[in-house]
C-alpha cells in the first residue's frame, strides 16, 4: 500500500510538472542547446544529483530533489522505451 501510495504522489506530481512546464522535457524551445532529449535529461539527473551530493538546501530540500530526480528518471525511462 505504500508504495502504491508512494508513485501516485510521484506521478501526480510528475503530471503537474509537466503541465507547468510545458512538456519542456520531451519538446524544448531550444534557445541555446540542440542537445537532445536523452542529453537533456541525463544533464538534468546529473543536476540534482550533485544538489544531492552538496547537501546545500537553500534552493530546496532533498526531499524536493528526490521527486524531482525520480521525475526525471521515470522520463528517461519513457525516453529510452519510445
Amino acid at each position: 500500500d505504500l508504495i502504491e501510495m508512494k508513485c501516485n504522489t510521484i506521478r501526480d506530481f510528475l503530471i503537474a510538472k509537466n503541465e507547468q512546464y510545458g512538456d519542456s522535457v520531451f519538446t524544448p524551445i531550444r534557445i541555446f542547446s540542440s542537445a537532445d532529449e536523452a542529453e537533456q535529461l541525463r544533464v538534468r539527473i546529473d543536476d540534482k544529483l550533485n544538489r544531492l551530493l552538496q547537501g546545500n538546501d537553500s534552493l530546496e530540500t532533498d526531499y524536493d530533489v528526490i521527486k524531482d530526480l525520480i521525475g526525471y528518471l521515470v522520463l528517461y525511462l519513457i525516453h529510452l522505451e519510445s
